[in-house]
């Protein structure tokens, strides 16, 4: 049976989504968005074929809405959608913070909602989806969010009470390899590079760790005394990184992702 899906707020994740779900197979015919702007909506429709509608009508036609609408936002859009999602709708959420009751609470008594946590390389189908599941979520219901998610990338299922935790740790981690690379590259000017060639030297050798790490199935402490060679050079910079307590900093960093994202589950927004 065809199911149409609604992405409702379609930004830059919400459009990889709809992108990587017409690479994957899925009919532009059967999938419907929602912005805020008219131009927005026609724009995605020109690009991708896709079916512009209003916020209630997707309530009302789509069998799975995808809500990738701001966590400041969510309120006013369940008040919105709650007196038109028929019973047993699927709701899949992809707010930071907010948990599946915040939404079951919204809508009509027994609705499934799935919460998703992705990250920005969906815009190059290699996201990290971590999908767990509300009160009234069934495993047909994680397997057919699995499917919409897997169009960007890998997805993993997880209990609600570890949302927080793979936040910290992938929804945000690409901010971190970011961070981490715009000081590295700072390092490789100080050493007398070229930025264009310290950056070239730097991503690749991203990518071929990332690599490896993926695909070798060795522990990452295996990998790295591989490259580390006694009295090398990397022994040296690694003292350096535990003398400036590098291992302790990123620790207490994602702690604090995971203590933020707490906060705005419980309504701190500030």
């Amino acid at each position: 049976m065809t199911q149409k899906v609604a992405v409702l707020g379609t930004g830059k994740i919400g459009e990889a989504l709809l992108s990587g779900m017409i690479r994957a197979g899925w009919a532009p015919a059967d999938l419907l968005v929602t912005a805020r702007r008219r131009e927005r909506a026609e724009e995605l429709r020109t690009r991708y074929g896709v079916t512009p509608v209003s916020n209630t009508e997707a309530a009302k036609i789509a069998d799975t809405l995808i809500l990738t609408v701001k966590p400041q936002d969510m309120g006013a859009l369940l008040d919105e959608l709650a007196p038109h999602v028929p019973a047993g709708r699927l709701i899949i959420s992809g707010a930071a913070g907010i948990p599946t009751t915040y939404f079951e609470d919204r809508l009509p008594t027994g609705t499934p909602v799935v919460r998703v946590m992705t990250n920005t390389p969906a815009l190059v189908d290699e996201a990290m989806s971590v999908i767990s599941a509300g009160t009234h979520a069934t495993a047909e219901h994680l397997a057919h969010a699995e499917e919409i998610f897997g169009a960007v990338g890998k997805t993993l299922r997880v209990p609600e009470s570890q949302q927080d935790a793979c936040t910290a740790l992938s929804g945000s981690g690409p901010a971190y390899f970011f961070y981490l690379v715009e000081a590295m590259t700072d390092a490789g000017i100080l050493l007398g590079l070229p930025r264009d060639k310290a950056h070239d030297l730097i991503v690749q050798s991203a990518i071929g760790a990332a690599t490896m790490l993926r695909d070798s199935g060795e522990h990452p402490v295996r990998l790295r005394e591989n490259v580390t060679s006694p009295a090398g050079t990397t022994i040296s910079a690694i003292r350096e990184l535990e003398n400036h307590g590098v291992r302790a900093a990123l620790i207490a960093a994602l702690e604090a992702a995971r203590d933020r994202s707490r906060e705005l589950a419980s309504g701190k927004n500030t």
